[in-house]
């Protein structure tokens, strides 16, 4: 069943080199309106972030590819075959919404 994001929360597109590096690495106070969506990108990483938050893979149709709740700072995800995004998202978001591998993602 496709899972409304949209609706919930506002997604932001990091589509540049700069964007795509600076993602969420500045934010103070965890997230919890808005979501980041980088692309491309199979891998995350979570240096000098200072909340957790939950991430969610997507392939190109928006397919859910692999879904990580609560990844804390200082960790790091290796690539995840057949992502073409990631979609970061205010801790809870997954359980909240169920969301789980070929759920499909509509933003």
């Amino acid at each position: 069943m496709p899972k409304l994001i949209r609706h919930q929360l506002q997604i932001k597109h990091a589509n540049s080199f700069g964007k795509r590096l600076k993602g969420l690495l500045f934010y103070k106070e965890p997230i919890t309106k808005e979501g980041l969506l980088i692309a491309p990108c199979n891998s995350v990483h979570m240096f000098f972030m200072r909340f957790p938050i939950d991430v969610v893979f997507l392939d190109q149709k928006n397919a859910v590819v692999k879904a990580i709740p609560n990844l804390k700072p200082w960790k790091m995800v290796a690539p995840v075959n057949g992502a073409y995004s990631a979609l970061e998202l205010p801790l809870g978001t997954i359980a909240r919404n169920d969301i789980g591998e070929g759920d499909t993602i509509i933003l």
